[in-house]
């Protein structure tokens, strides 16, 4: 374990550190600074805690810690190259993106960023610039900043406070609407400036995780309210109330507060010039670089939802190939969908599918399929069905037979040829035509479903695998997670990049990448790879703007130990740390080229 200053270490948790100081952690001679400031408190359960300090060193997992729980400096936009181009979008946002506020002279000062150095200021002024990695120069980065210390006046005020999720999401720059509000003080009504914090999850006595509140309790505004402590270091800003007290918690949509002085000043681009722009952490996109899509091919993306990637690969093709996306969820198929449509792509073809079913059994047959899975053509997607090694579930019409004895042989088959239909799957249709589609297809809209697909039948493999997500920034809670439930995500995981070996043709090539800073879902999964499947072998990726990975392995108190990378493999992954220059979240690539199966 590397050497580092000793953590601040409480009941499973300990305080984050900023690597340099900020207004936030300086003393004031004043407690209500202190209190009224942004100093989260990340909690770890003590054994994970212990194992990324064996990962990572002391001094750096405190670093990563403190930067989890700040947002990016900056927000990234792709561009949308088959309908516009960097230079026209930057040419819009101009009158869409108010210029940036003049600097605080009490903010903790911007780090110096190699991609803002990248940028053309001529070209493209503050707070644009264009991205100047080679390949990338469609990617345009606009830049807030951060943190602000936020005056909240001299007596105690009006407050608010919404649940962390909400939190998370104004931090990145969007506005409180009502479902996001937890608590209020009496009295506000619409106009009056109200302090906004943040209910984070606690754990209590019987280990689980919660906010110890309900909806729509009254904040008292003093030490005797059970909740003032709490909020001490969790004020995100304050805003103006849209609504009045009793409003907040008597209607069920709309905005509640209109944050005005924020911690984080980024910009919103929510409903802005949707079709040419996509807003998409920069890691995101390399990881669609990295797998260098060729016009022409066809090519998997195995958990594809919300389709960014997807989008992102379609345009690197020009919309020329065939790219399959596939999600186990039928809204989020629909998400997809929409996305692909949004942004005039005809290449992609989606598919409800669960990612451990990807390869088609050889004995599938089609004997009985559920009405919802029939075949929707659809203006969103090119659905075509004459592709090679495409295994879809059609309808089949529901056959209905009186069954004799003498009419079934020993295995409960139909001498006539027709499947059997049993009477509960009779009376399942019925309920289905009775009561409509169920909770899985509320959205409305058609998807098809997919039986999986032939091995060798791709040229090339996404695996975006679902993950812990403990590099997604800001991130101001992470105390569910436990050593035995970051050994099932990488099971999971594993079982998926089984599939995804097995669909891709020999030459061809598999990117695998995750938004997690755990070594057991990255590089332990790299390990695995090269470990089981001899002819496979990492491959340089382009561009490369990431770190190494993890060499090394760990063990743990069980005996298990788990393997990393090896010397010389490091440089041949790219891993994204939340802490570094570079301000991106947590993400790691893994390239991989696939050699002779016959070897």
């Amino acid at each position: 374990m590397k050497k580092g200053r000793e953590l601040l270490v409480g009941i499973g948790s300990y305080k984050t550190l900023h690597q340099t100081p900020s207004p936030q952690t300086m003393s004031h001679s004043d407690p209500s600074e202190n209190r009224y400031s942004f100093t989260p408190t990340l909690h770890w359960n003590p054994k994970l805690h212990q194992y990324f300090l064996k990962a990572y060193g002391a001094d750096h997992f405190s670093r990563i810690s403190a930067a989890l729980t700040r947002p990016s400096r900056y927000s990234c936009i792709r561009v949308n190259t088959l309908r516009s181009t960097a230079d026209a979008v930057v040419h819009k946002l101009r009158s869409l993106v108010p210029p940036p506020p003049p600097p605080h002279s009490d903010s903790g000062g911007d780090v110096a960023n190699p991609l803002k150095d990248c940028s053309d200021a001529d070209a493209a002024p503050a707070p644009f610039s264009r991205c100047r990695i080679p390949g990338l120069d469609y990617v345009v980065f606009v830049w807030g900043s951060g943190p602000h210390r936020i005056d909240y006046g001299d007596a105690p005020p009006k407050e608010v406070i919404v649940s962390r999720k909400c939190a998370e999401a104004v931090l990145r720059g969007a506005q409180i609407y009502v479902p996001g509000v937890m608590a209020c003080s009496a009295h506000v009504e619409k106009g009056d400036t109200v302090a906004v914090s943040v209910a984070v999850e606690q754990q209590g006595a019987d280990g689980g995780w919660g906010i110890a509140m309900t909806r729509g309790t009254v904040l008292q505004g003093s030490q005797t309210d059970p909740y003032y402590f709490e909020r001490n270091g969790l004020y995100i800003g304050q805003g103006t109330a849209m609504l009045s007290r009793a409003g907040m918690f008597r209607v069920s949509e709309g905005v509640g507060v209109d944050m005005k002085d924020r911690v984080y000043e980024l910009h919103s681009f929510h409903n802005v010039l949707e079709g040419e722009i996509f807003l998409q952490n920069l890691p995101s996109i390399i990881a669609a670089h990295a797998l260098d899509p060729q016009m022409g091919e066809r090519i998997l993306d195995m958990c594809a939802a919300p389709g960014g990637k997807t989008t992102a690969i379609a345009i690197l093709m020009k919309d020329e190939g065939e790219i399959i996306a596939t999600d186990r969820s039928h809204n989020k198929v629909l998400d997809i969908q929409k996305l692909a449509a949004e942004m005039g792509l005809s290449c992609i073809k989606t598919f409800k599918l669960d990612a451990l079913k990807s390869v088609c059994r050889t004995d599938d047959v089609d004997a009985f399929t559920d009405p919802c899975s029939s075949i929707a053509k659809n203006d969103v997607t090119n659905q075509v069905f004459d592709s090679p090694n495409l295994q879809v579930e059609r309808v089949s019409p529901l056959v209905t037979f009186r069954i004799s004895d003498s009419g079934r042989n020993g295995k409960g088959d139909n001498t006539n040829g027709k499947a059997y239909v049993s009477k509960a799957d009779i009376r399942k249709n019925m309920r289905r035509a009775r009561n409509g589609p169920g909770r899985n297809q509320s959205v409305g809209g058609r998807v098809d479903r997919s039986k999986g697909f032939s091995p060798d039948s791709f040229d090339r493999v996404l695996l975006d695998a679902p993950c812990s997500a403990l590099g997604l920034r800001p991130r101001l809670f992470a105390g569910e997670e436990t050593i035995e439930s970051l050994r099932n995500h990488a099971k999971y995981q594993r079982r998926m990049f089984d599939q995804a070996v097995q669909l891709v043709r020999p030459g061809g090539v598999i990117v695998y990448s995750t938004c997690t800073i755990n070594p057991g879902e990255n590089e332990a999964l790299v390990r695995y790879a090269l470990d089981k499947y001899k002819y496979l072998s990492l491959a340089p990726q382009h561009p490369r703007i990431g770190g190494p990975g993890l060499v090394g392995s760990c063990e743990f108190p069980d005996g298990y130990i788990e393997e990393w990378l090896r010397p010389g493999e490091e440089d041949l992954v790219q891993r994204f740390d939340p802490s570094s220059p570079l301000d991106t979240i947590g993400f790691f690539i893994a390239k991989f080229r696939v050699g002779s199966k016959d070897a």
